[in-house]
């Protein structure tokens, strides 16, 4: 008889226990589960706003409110930068250099002038596997000149440029062809010589008194 009372008793416990419980979810969620979806939800809903504003601003044309610009996602810059060991010749320098190029090393020389009114600096220019000379020239004389450059590479190779030289009072410039680097390249030099030109027709080129001599290197710009 008591064991039947205490069947008759679990029965009616049991239900109870389950409603002062509370209703029971589908599953045992943690408190930082629920936490981390309901910041999700509210993540999604500002995004979602954030697009509707963009979008409004587009078709209106409209700046944004703070008055900035959108960030861009990729702020990686390309600055281009100049290989190799020698320094480049820069393009903004002002001067007879200017304009040579970012990717040119030059080997350059002093500016000379004669009292005649010749005035030059003369370089080595390499680009690359090739290097040859340039002269810049102004002639100030009221005559026009000769000139003759001369590469001197590695072994005793030479190149020579007969050029000549206007009486116009403009810069110009002498160079020699190109040719493929051989060795250092801070082996090669360079000398152009500035000469007044012979009157007689027979006359060899450059054959009149020399007026400037210039240089690669200190060495050589030995001025007249």
């Amino acid at each position: 008889m008591s064991a039947l009372i205490a069947v008759v008793l679990l029965a009616v416990l049991l239900p109870l226990a389950g409603a002062a419980a509370g209703p029971a979810g589908p599953f045992d969620t943690p408190d930082d589960v629920r936490d981390e979806r309901a910041s999700g939800v509210r993540d999604e809903g500002a995004a979602d706003g954030r697009g509707e504003r963009a979008a409004e601003q587009q078709r209106t044309g409209s700046a944004p409110e703070d008055g900035k610009a959108p960030a861009a996602e990729d702020d990686e810059s390309a600055d281009g930068v100049a290989a190799g060991g020698a320094v480049p010749a820069d393009d903004s320098a002002p001067g007879l250099l200017a304009g040579l190029g970012l990717t040119t090393a030059a080997q350059c020389g002093p500016e000379l002038a004669s009292p005649e009114g010749v005035e030059a600096q003369t370089c080595v220019l390499s680009q690359g596997e090739q290097t040859w000379a340039r002269t810049y020239y102004r002639n100030a004389t009221g005559e026009e000149l000769s000139s003759v450059l001369t590469l001197m590479g590695p072994g005793g190779r030479t190149v020579q440029m007969h050029c000549v030289v206007d009486e116009d009072d403009e810069p110009g410039a002498c160079e020699t062809p190109r040719e493929r680097t051989a060795g250092d390249r801070a082996a090669y030099t360079a000398v152009a010589e500035f000469a007044a030109r012979e009157e007689s027709a027979d006359a060899e080129e450059g054959s009149g008194p020399m007026l400037l001599r210039s240089g690669s290197n200190e060495a050589s710009a030995a001025g007249r």
